[in-house]
C-alpha cells in the first residue's frame, strides 16, 4: 500500500514509455541522450561533403534543428511535440540512416561529376507492352494556353479582369440552381 502511494506519483513524473506502439521497434529510454550524440556524430560526418553541395545544406540545416531541440528539451515528449517528426526512436533509426547515407554519398561521389560530362541518352522504340501503362498526360485546357499567352505578352491583369467580368456574380439573395 505504501509503495503504491509513493510509487506511482513517482512514476507519473519520470513519464516512462512503456512501448512505441510499432512492431519491432522498442522503446529507447535514453533516446534524448542517444539523439544528441547521432546529431553531433552527423553533424561532424558531413563536414566531409564540399560546403557549397545541397546535400550538406540540407543535412545541416535539419540536424542542427533538431539537435538544438535535442538539448533545449529534457523530456522526450516535448522532443517528439516540438519536432512534429514521429517518436525519438523513430528519429534514432532516422538519424542512423542519415549517417549511413553519408557515408555512402562519400564513396559515390555525385558531386564530383566534371562540367564537361556528357551522359549518353539512349532511346529505345521499342513497342511497350499492353499491361504496362503509357503514362502520357492529356491535353491541357485551353485556358492553360490563354494564361500562358497573357503572361507571355504581359497583358494578364487585363486578361483575368476580363475574366473576372464575364462571370456573373452571384449574390445571397440569388439562387445557385437551376
Amino acid at each position: 500500500m505504501f509503495l503504491r502511494r509513493v510509487a506511482r506519483p513517482l512514476m507519473m513524473m519520470a513519464k516512462v514509455k512503456e512501448t512505441t506502439g510499432i512492431v519491432g521497434l522498442d522503446v529507447v529510454p535514453n533516446a534524448r541522450e542517444v539523439l544528441i550524440g547521432l546529431y553531433t556524430k552527423t553533424l561532424d560526418e558531413i563536414k566531409t561533403v564540399p560546403e557549397d553541395e545541397g546535400y550538406r545544406k540540407a543535412v545541416e540545416s535539419f540536424t542542427r534543428h533538431r539537435l538544438k531541440v535535442c538539448q533545449e528539451e529534457e523530456d522526450w515528449e516535448a522532443i517528439e511535440k516540438k519536432l512534429g517528426c514521429g517518436q525519438v526512436e523513430e528519429l534514432i533509426e532516422e538519424a542512423q540512416d542519415e549517417l549511413k547515407l553519408i557515408g555512402h554519398m562519400i564513396e559515390w561521389n555525385p558531386w564530383g561529376v566534371p562540367d564537361d560530362y556528357e551522359c549518353e541518352v539512349i532511346e529505345n522504340d521499342a513497342p511497350v507492352p499492353k499491361h504496362i501503362p503509357l503514362h502520357r498526360p492529356g491535353p491541357l485546357p485551353e485556358e492553360f494556353y490563354k494564361t500562358l499567352e497573357a503572361v507571355e505578352t504581359g497583358t494578364l491583369k487585363q486578361a483575368i479582369s476580363s475574366s473576372k467580368k464575364e462571370d456573373p456574380e452571384i449574390t445571397s439573395g440569388e439562387s445557385q440552381a437551376k
